[in-house]
């Protein structure tokens, strides 16, 4: 088993509102079908195990961009959308954070009895990952959310996530079964983070004796093996920066919106008359459903998608989430009638925007890009959890009648 990746993401409370959760439910099971239905469902397994990718899924879905609550509200979205669909889609979506990770182990032997899987060694699977990162690899990270993704033939995903109090920060796991070997040597291409000194890995390739001598009652410590693995280590800072996006793919997706020749050709390869806000989001979604994996080295840069619930870089514009997601139904829906044409629209429009990017895109002006979203936020239905809070009042000279916003989170 090699472990695709890790996330390293800073600690993040509050909770995400009914207003976008129902949303990511609809935008993060539309683009899990378009995958399944363009590459299969191996292929949406791969994406999950690449922690940027997972990371610009849930940035083109409206989430914050950086924060680990993007793990948790991700999962349950797809849960939400895909499992209802399951026999269809043949990808069932079990887990989660808490109590609902104790139910794993039912709910794989549920879909194991209905499609003659072996439910012990899913079982089994689900138990020794969370066991591995918990237990086996002594980071300082205590696993709170686990979350098993598997196929109607068995293949299976996995992304869990670790909490450590004392640094601030959530470390993700991401496993993906198709390279399963051995959990009990080298199940980890590596295990890389900040330095915090010598880790004991407990399933490295050359922990063999200590293992042999902890089954005696003995302890060795083994030596660690450090590998170059695909990383993702998230920025402290809650807002989006210039320096997290590469502003030269931006300026592709920008000049296809905005630009009115390169917009009107766009429009055509999707079929729809289409605002340049929504082309703009659109094909930043069809990046995350068509995209190679170098293209999410900076997971940020889909934010621009939708923008976040903190309002980083922007407020979550309504309008364009649900007009997105509307085109994206249709297209599939259109799809099951006459074939792929339409859905193939998206991966035609992927496709011009990285001519578009490898020909004469100039750079996005940053700062002139958010001023843009920031001034048309309230007629595009902009909003974030802070429109969510009551007023609460506050006194001022002895008087009640002024009103402050609530606390932020």
């Amino acid at each position: 088993m090699k472990r695709s990746g890790t996330a390293d993401l800073p600690l993040h409370g509050g909770r995400v509102p009914a207003w976008l959760a129902d949303r990511m439910t609809q935008l993060g099971a539309a683009i899990s079908e378009a995958i399944v239905h363009s590459y299969g469902q191996s292929e949406l397994l791969t994406r999950l195990s690449d922690p940027c990718w997972f990371q610009a899924l849930g940035s083109v879905m409206g989430m914050d961009w950086h924060s680990s609550g993007i793990t948790t509200s991700v999962l349950g979205a797809l849960k939400r959308g895909l499992n209802p669909r399951a026999d269809e889609l043949g990808v069932y979506v079990c887990g989660g954070r808490g109590r609902h990770s104790r139910h794993t182990p039912d709910e794989l032997r549920a879909i194991a009895d209905a499609q003659s899987l072996d439910g012990d060694e899913l079982v089994r699977s689900s138990r020794l990952t969370a066991k591995i990162d918990n237990n086996a690899i002594a980071d300082g990270f205590q696993i709170y959310l686990h979350g098993f993704i598997v196929t109607a033939q068995g293949e299976w995903a996995v992304v869990q996530q670790g909490m450590n109090e004392a640094s601030g920060l959530a470390r993700r796991y991401h496993w993906h079964s198709a390279t399963v070997r051995d959990f009990t040597s080298d199940p980890h291409s590596a295990i890389v983070g900040e330095s915090q000194g010598v880790i004991m890995n407990l399933v490295d390739s050359q922990a063999a004796p200590a293992q042999r001598a902890m089954l005696d009652i003995a302890h060795q410590r083994p030596d660690v093996t450090l590998r170059e693995a695909r990383r993702l280590v998230m920025p402290a800072h809650h807002d989006v920066r210039a320096e997290d996006v590469d502003l030269h793919r931006l300026g592709a997706v920008l000049a296809v919106a905005y630009d009115r020749p390169l917009h009107n050709f766009a429009e055509l390869l999707l079929t729809e008359n289409l605002g340049p806000r929504t082309l703009q989001t659109l094909a930043l979604v069809a990046e995350v459903i068509h995209g190679t994996p170098s293209r999410f080295a900076d997971p940020a840069r889909f934010s621009f998608a939708l923008g976040g619930k903190d309002g980083h870089p922007f407020p979550v514009p309504l309008k364009t989430y649900d007009e997105s997601i509307d085109v994206l139904r249709r297209a599939l829906d259109q799809a099951r009638l006459d074939g792929a044409v339409k859905r193939d629209g998206f991966a035609r429009l992927d496709r011009f925007v990285r001519a578009v990017e490898h020909s004469a895109a100039p750079q996005a002006d940053f700062d002139r890009a958010i001023a843009h979203e920031r001034a048309i936020s309230r007629s595009i239905g902009g909003r974030t959890v802070f429109d969510d809070r009551p007023k609460r009042r506050v006194k001022q000279d002895n008087q009640l009648n002024l009103f402050a916003p609530g606390l932020p989170e």
